[in-house]
């Protein structure tokens, strides 16, 4: 999760305030962006493009470099996590 970690910094972001903007805790997103936690839900990884003020598809774009993805961002541009992963019982989805 280098890719994460560069927009993070780009961002000028702790990873704790990174975590909180995300919606995720604090150690949990620390596991995940030192690689210690490979597996992880794919909402996971839309409240991390949403952090980052990023649809999915451009967090996974990896022709374009972290710093360009960053530039320009305000904080209005940040997505709020809320409301996203309210999935019903047994939908789990898990990217490795």
């Amino acid at each position: 999760m280098a890719r994460v970690r560069a927009l993070r910094e780009a961002l000028g972001l702790s990873q704790e305030a990174f975590a909180e903007r995300a919606g995720l805790k604090y150690k949990h997103y620390q596991a995940i962006e030192a690689g210690r936690k490979p597996n992880f839900q794919f909402v996971t990884l839309e409240k991390i493009a949403a952090a980052c003020g990023l649809e999915l598809r451009d967090l996974l774009d990896f022709r374009t470099a972290p710093e360009v993805l960053a530039e320009d961002r305000t904080e209005t541009e940040f997505k709020s996590p809320a409301g996203k992963g309210t999935r019903k019982r047994g939908t789990r989805r898990t990217v490795k």
